[in-house]
């Protein structure tokens, strides 16, 4: 027999007049349901978080929930019948289930637009005020930069290129007293050649972090040749007002030996570390503290426990003076009727409308849509569409806090009140403005179970069910499960607040004692207006076949090669941005067991990057990001390969799995683990060890054979001036490895194709038009010029690794590059300049008679192979990892 319920025991109604429900729990197919007066049965399996209809909807009637239409019915509804639409069949197809899912969609997602009426608008009335003073201990700051809840030390890279010198200047001082830290601010961004279209954002953002509350003192790192360097930056915050000389800083170019600046930076934090640790919290009012107000990994219960029970915080704080930060734009489409219900005036109304619409303007430049914002995880736990989506997240405001003020992303806050702030709905790029606006704590909503964490302002998170809290509890902070499980709202609350105040005045957070964090700013987007989006959507993809190279017999060279690769890796493959520092994690303590040495292993490495939480964009950018995945899933290198999932995002392990059967590639080889499912940080680090030791114990040892030029695999890179007989030299050892059988992959982007006398002495017909796809695999031997949509140069060394070479040579006519941590980089340069500068980091200058060059980089290569150099940038951990949005990519 079926199973019978009443309505409360398996469901939730969001509002009265809704007419469909949220099951509570995984709910069999043929289930009977009590409802009102009334009894039906599930049409299917409905999942935990998914909804099923409570009242008869015709076709062209609206869906509700929260009384908002989500949806129209483009076919009839009964009682028990699984409400859904298209993307969610899609989503979940290519999951694992063990149940059968509707064979079609009964209602289509539509959203009515908003019409403000300026003739009727009636203004919010603003909260009234607490007539006790509340306090928290923090660190005052002057200059009116606030009040601290941490005390950081923050070396921050000011663009792309200078984010390794970042980490490693913070992993320097790990463990040492300074403050409350040193962390590093490593992001993507500005580290172009040309300036980024979101320059002035970025410039904002970094400004905002540099005088931020929490920051107590800031070393800024870059190389003067990025699109964004100190320079521009010290002027943006003299010329807008930031309390640049109430803060301790210094601006740091690196214009020499990267040891030895290293060096420099850490004598400069131990001076700083010195005189903050004479510093002391104070006692602070209460309107000192700003809440940012964020969301991620939301499911269909965030909107009823977790996100009001932290507007119900946020409202108190207003009421002592203090300030919260509502963000994510795109996840308030079709939740403007809630969102504009009480506003402060019109005029904060009208900007919030206009920041909607020049956001939706933006991805639609891209070939996108704003309102496909919703992840794989976010349809798999009931959020099947943006309006669903949007009408949850909204309800982080109150309803009885007004909409105070519509702010630019990482605009400062002016004082007490609610603001939204103009952001992406990528959870990190949301984030690093809400903390470049002041926000000096972070409630972090989820339902999935989100473990982010940002470097120097604490994180609380509030989970939204019971039984995802016992899943993650040594994760997560709070349980707003509890609220569905009869808890009132208001004891949770009273208690989630008085915690507040704790952290704020110094107890740790559960993300803090996990010791991980990452950094992602609004990424710059490729395209200003739809004038090239035809001719970018119809742009050919490469054949992928190597070009005809002019023959030359080379020098024979020997070395070693294990089952055909230099090396032998265990590699941890994030699938997210979110999985990516638990990865990094797991790479560490691999490495520190020194598992898989007995199995030849020289190391494991984790490939940390900023993608895949909701995929910017689809068709040509998702399947760039694909392969790129496919190509270090069966990189040569990589002995054995693990994916780890966050559990979240639209690229999980299902998504992978999928995508490596696509690709002819066996899912049974490669492990998988899930910070989610696997039940959180340490479980899931425990079941990648234990899957890399197992696999590596049945895995035959490597074979070692003697090869030569012809097993060579090789990325040929040059940046910034060549000149004539460099050019020539590297097309010299361009023919002598194709000629004996082996591959070079060059960048589109690379100097040496505009260097005539490369193009001309390498191929039978001179052409640098791309012939490989970016990240695609190489299928055979040859020559091929890979597709670069940016100028980036670790997206570049990104894809160029997904090819599969061994080894990428770079020559450098300007300063040294990040390596990259998996394929190692061999750095020459020619430029005297350069040499005398970067003597320390360059691997070999090219110096002499310029007949020899091209034998003296076969012989620093056979080096390289045969284990006797390890390239400089490897060596310091100079590395760097980012897989490239195209020019279609784009945040939501």
């Amino acid at each position: 027999m079926n199973a019978v319920f009443s309505f409360s025991q398996v469901a939730r109604l969001p509002m009265p007049g809704d007419n469909v429900a949220i099951a509570t729990q995984r709910l069999e197919a043929g289930t009977g349901i009590n409802y009102a007066r009334r009894s039906f049965a599930l049409s299917h399996t409905v999942m935990e978080g998914h909804r099923f209809a409570v009242e008869p909807v015709e076709p062209g009637q609206f869906l509700l929930s929260w009384q908002l239409p989500f949806g129209v019915a483009e076919r009839a509804l009964q009682p028990g019948d699984y409400a859904c639409n298209q993307s969610m069949l899609d989503a979940l197809s290519i999951r694992q289930l063990d149940f059968d899912l509707p064979e079609q969609a009964n209602f289509v997602d539509r959203i009515e637009p908003y019409q403000l009426d300026p003739a009727n608008f009636q203004p919010g009335a603003a909260l009234s005020p607490h007539e006790e003073r509340r306090t928290f201990r923090g660190y005052g700051r002057a200059g009116g930069r606030g009040v601290g809840t941490r005390n950081y030390i923050v070396v921050l890279g000011t663009s792309s290129r200078t984010a390794s010198y970042a980490r490693l200047l913070a992993e320097r001082w790990s463990g040492r007293p300074a403050g409350d830290g040193v962390v590093p601010i490593a992001h993507t961004e500005g580290g172009g050649g040309a300036a980024p279209n979101n320059r002035e954002l970025l410039l904002r953002t970094l400004a905002g972090f540099v005088v931020h509350p929490n920051v107590g003192a800031v070393l800024a790192v870059d190389y003067g040749r990025e699109a964004v360097t100190n320079d521009m930056l010290r002027e943006y915050m003299v010329a807008h007002g930031y309390a640049l000389n109430h803060v301790r800083h210094c601006f740091m170019r690196l214009d020499g030996s990267f040891a030895a600046h290293l060096a420099a930076g850490e004598r400069q934090v131990a001076a700083w570390a010195e005189e903050m640790a004479r510093e002391q919290r104070g006692e602070h009012d209460l309107s000192q503290l700003k809440i940012a107000l964020q969301c991620g990994g939301s499911d269909a219960f965030s909107g009823i426990s977790g996100n009001p029970l932290a507007a119900w915080v946020a409202r108190e704080l207003i009421r002592y003076g203090g300030a919260a930060n509502l963000a994510e734009t795109d996840e308030l489409i079709g939740a403007e009727p809630y969102v504009l219900q009480n506003v402060k005036d019109v005029e904060t109304a009208r900007t919030f409308l206009q920041m909607v619409e020049r956001f939706k303007e933006r991805v639609a430049w891209h070939g996108a849509s704003a309102e496909g914002n919703p992840s794989g995880g976010n349809k798999f736990r009931g959020l099947y569409n943006i309006a669903l989506k949007s009408i949850g997240a909204a309800r982080k405001r109150d309803p009885d806090v007004r909409l105070d003020y519509a702010i630019e992303y990482g605009e400062p806050l002016k004082g007490s009140g609610f603001y939204f702030m103009d952001s992406p709905g990528n959870d990190l790029e949301s984030i690093a403005g809400q903390v470049a606006s002041g926000c000096n704590a972070i409630f972090f909503v989820t339902g999935n179970g989100s473990i982010t964490n940002f470097p120097f302002v604490p994180t609380i998170k509030i989970v939204t069910t019971s039984e995802r809290y016992q899943l993650l509890a040594a994760d997560l902070d709070v349980n707003a499960g509890a609220y569905l499980d009869g808890t009132p709202m208001d004891e949770l609350g009273q208690v989630l607040f008085e915690r507040t105040l704790r952290v704020a005045s110094g107890q740790r957070s559960l993300g803090e004692r996990a010791g991980h964090a990452q950094v992602s700013i609004w990424r710059n987007w490729q395209q200003t207006d739809t004038s090239r989006l035809e001719e970018l959507l119809a742009a050919p993809v490469p054949e992928g076949r190597p070009a005809p190279v002019r023959p030359e017999v080379g020098p024979a060279v020997s070395f070693s090669m294990l089952d055909g690769a230099l090396d032998q890796v265990g590699l941890v493959l994030p699938t997210s941005l979110c999985a990516g520092q638990i990865a990094r994690l797991c790479a560490e303590r691999l490495n520190a067991r020194h598992v898989g040495r007995e199995q030849g292993l020289s190391r494991f490495v984790a490939l940390v990057h900023t993608e895949g939480c909701g995929l910017s964009s689809s068709g040509a950018t998702e399947q760039m990001h694909l392969r790129t995945m496919m190509g270090y899933a069966a990189h040569p290198l990589a002995r054995r390969v693990l994916l780890l999932e966050h559990g979240c995002e639209k690229t999980h392990n299902d998504y992978m799995r999928n995508g490596l059967e696509e690709w002819g590639l066996d899912p049974a080889v490669f492990g998988w683990a899930s910070v989610q499912l696997d039940g959180g940080i340490v479980k899931a680090m425990d079941k990648v060890e234990a899957w890399f030791r197992q696999a590596l114990a049945e895995t035959e040892a490597p074979v070692a054979v003697e090869c030569g030029l012809g097993a060579l695999r090789l990325g040929m890179q040059a940046t910034g001036a060549l000149g004539e007989d460099a050019a020539r030299s590297l097309a010299q050892l361009t023919r002598w490895v194709v000629t004996a059988g082996g591959t070079v992959v060059v960048p589109h982007n690379a100097a040496l194709l505009r260097e005539p006398a490369y193009l001309e002495s390498v191929l039978v017909e001179p052409s640098d038009a791309a012939t490989l796809p970016y990240g695609q695999a190489a299928a055979e031997p040859g020559f091929y010029v890979m597709e670069t949509p940016t100028d980036h140069w670790v997206e570049t060394a990104t894809g160029l690794g997904a090819t599969g070479v061994d080894l990428i040579l770079a020559h450098t006519g300007e300063h040294p590059l990040q390596g990259h941590p998996l394929t190692p980089v061999v750095q020459v340069s020619a430029d005297p300049t350069v040499t005398a500068r970067y003597g320390d980091d360059i691997d070999w200058a090219l110096t002499g008679v310029a007949d020899d060059w091209a034998e003296q980089l076969v012989a620093l290569l056979a080096e390289v192979a045969r284990g006797e150099r390890v390239p400089g940038a490897l060596q310091q951990h100079n590395t760097d990892f980012q897989l490239t949005r195209g020019l279609l990519g784009v945040s939501t």
